[in-house]
């Protein structure tokens, strides 16, 4: 039986290149710490800076620590679903033993035997639609972070352009206060420029694995799906289809063990008459021996002068 292989590290790979990708990043403010202290850290007049990307980065962290734990969770998923397959390659009665009861492939497993044991129907689209209404919920933080992540520095863009605006009010309104006025103008679009730059990378990191996420749901849902098509279905579900295609198997299986039969005793026969032929000229080669036995046992009497 050809068994649907599994890529087994497929979220596996997803989470090493996340790894990758943060210590790049991580090199890359290393190097730059000078910018960055001048961008978000110098010459700060208010807290709005410090707010808006601290704000950025923790949805940033939230969102990728829970696109992390799916992660983890899909890779237990598919070595579940792969234990599964080498349970069926066995032949083994029970494939979901050792598996964790609340795996996808488990949950389809027993869905289906228990469809099977009260010869219910099986609508395969309506499990497989069922599956992803269910997995869905999972995702919902990661999709919500992924779609607010970039308005927030947008967000923070349109703040901060106010409170320039709002220092270069008070420099056209109050030319004494004007140097107090033109760093906050100053202070306005550094920070509109901080902000800008922080969503934007968080977005394009976090956009980027969010898909990898989606893409990692995607190959585990259709890995269950051919399963189910494959073994589950076919060996718990019985339709007429399936009865007419098991007799037309059983009536080429039974042709093929008749004609094994008179093949079988062609050889016997001819084995019998080849016996047959052996013992006549077995016979035809003891006979004479049995009279020079005769002639010896009746010299040797006359010789010795033996009784009869």
């Amino acid at each position: 039986m050809r068994m649907v292989e599994i890529k087994q590290n497929f979220s596996r790979s997803v989470l090493v290149r996340l790894a990758v990708v943060l210590a790049v990043v991580a090199g890359i403010l290393a190097f730059n710490v000078d910018f960055i202290a001048r961008v978000y850290f110098r010459n700060q007049l208010t807290l709005t800076g410090w707010i808006i990307n601290g704000a950025i980065l923790a949805l940033f962290l939230l969102g990728l620590a829970r696109i992390v734990l799916l992660l983890y969770r899909y890779m237990a998923e598919e070595h579940a679903l792969n234990s599964f397959l080498g349970a069926i390659a066995e032949e083994q009665p029970d494939p979901d033993t050792g598996i964790a009861p609340d795996s996808l492939i488990a949950f389809r497993y027993r869905a289906i035997q228990t469809l099977s044991q009260n010869n219910a129907p099986v609508n395969h689209a309506a499990l497989a639609a069922s599956q992803v209404a269910r997995e869905s919920t999972v995702i919902s933080l990661p999709k919500f972070v992924n779609n607010i992540l970039i308005l927030t520095g947008v967000f923070g863009t349109i703040v901060s352009l106010s409170i320039a605006l709002v220092g270069a009010s008070n420099v056209l309104g109050a030319p004494q206060q004007g140097p107090d006025s033109m760093g906050m103008v100053i202070h306005g679009m550094s920070t509109a420029l901080s902000t800008t730059i922080t969503a934007i990378v968080c977005y394009l990191i976090y956009g980027y694995f969010f898909l990898k996420l989606t893409d990692a749901q995607t190959h585990l849902f259709s890995r269950v799906e051919d399963v189910t098509s494959l073994y589950l279905i076919p060996r718990y579900i019985h339709t007429p289809e399936d009865l007419v295609q098991r007799v037309t198997t059983l009536v080429m299986e039974l042709g093929q063990a008749a004609k094994m039969m008179r093949n079988a005793q062609t050889e016997s026969t001819e084995v019998s008459n080849q016996l047959h032929s052996l013992i006549e000229d077995l016979n035809q080669r003891t006979e004479p021996m049995s009279e020079e036995l005769k002639s010896i046992k009746r010299i040797l009497r006359e010789g010795f002068r033996l009784p009869e």
